[in-house]
C-alpha cells in the first residue's frame, strides 16, 4: 500500500507532496535566470548549468561571471 505522500499514487495531488529541499541553499545557481536543472540520483543532486561550459559547476557556487538574477514577475502586467 503506497504512503499518503507517495507520489506514485495518482489519489494524492501534486500539491500535497512535499518538494525536495535545495541542495547547497547558499549557491548562486538558485537565484539564476539561467535557469538551472537538478539532476537527481538515490546518493546526490547535481546543478546543471545551461550557461557554463562546465555544465556541472562544483557546488556551492558563490561567484560565477554567467549569473544574472532572476527578475520578479511584473505585478503591473497583469
Amino acid at each position: 500500500m503506497p504512503l499518503p505522500s507517495d507520489p506514485a499514487d495518482p489519489s494524492v495531488p501534486s500539491s500535497a507532496v512535499p518538494a525536495p529541499a535545495l541542495p547547497f541553499p547558499e549557491s548562486l545557481c538558485h537565484r539564476c535566470a539561467a535557469p538551472p536543472r537538478y539532476v537527481r540520483s538515490s546518493t546526490t543532486t547535481f546543478v546543471l548549468c545551461p550557461l557554463l561550459p562546465v555544465k556541472y559547476p562544483p557546488q556551492p557556487v558563490l561567484r560565477c561571471p554567467a549569473f544574472r538574477p532572476r527578475t520578479a514577475p511584473d505585478a503591473s502586467a497583469r
